[in-house]
This record gives C-alpha cells, structure tokens and sequence, in this order.
C-alpha cells in the first residue's frame, strides 16, 4: 500500500495473453511510477504486439517491445 493524494492506493501491473488471461504480474504502492515495471513484465514474452497504456511508455524499453 502507497500513499497517494487520494489516500492508501496500490497498483497492479499484469501482463496477459491475447485472450486476456493473466502471465505475469506485479503490485506496487499507488504513488509509485508505471514505466519501471513495463520492462520486467514483458522481458522474455514470446510476443509479437504489445498494447499498453501510455503511462508505461519510455524511450528505455527496447524497441523490439514497442
């Protein structure tokens, strides 16, 4: 749990197949950033696309994950 302005929040970050079910996942407090965990969740992910939210976009993640 993170303190955010709302309050006590946490985030969960998951990584899922084409069909929706869940791969990986990651929980992290609600203040922290998204763009940290983008990477680790996706490394070694036999994917051909990759859809995310722009909050998880950053010119560190490897084009080949874009």
């Amino acid at each position: 749990m993170g303190r955010s302005r709302g309050g006590l929040s946490t985030k969960i970050h998951l990584a899922v197949r084409g069909l929706g079910c869940p791969v990986r996942f990651a929980l992290t407090a609600g203040h922290r950033g998204d763009v940290p965990h983008a990477a680790p969740l996706i490394d070694d992910m036999p994917a051909q696309v990759v859809m995310a939210d722009t909050a998880y976009d950053a010119d560190h993640i490897p084009s080949a994950h874009r």
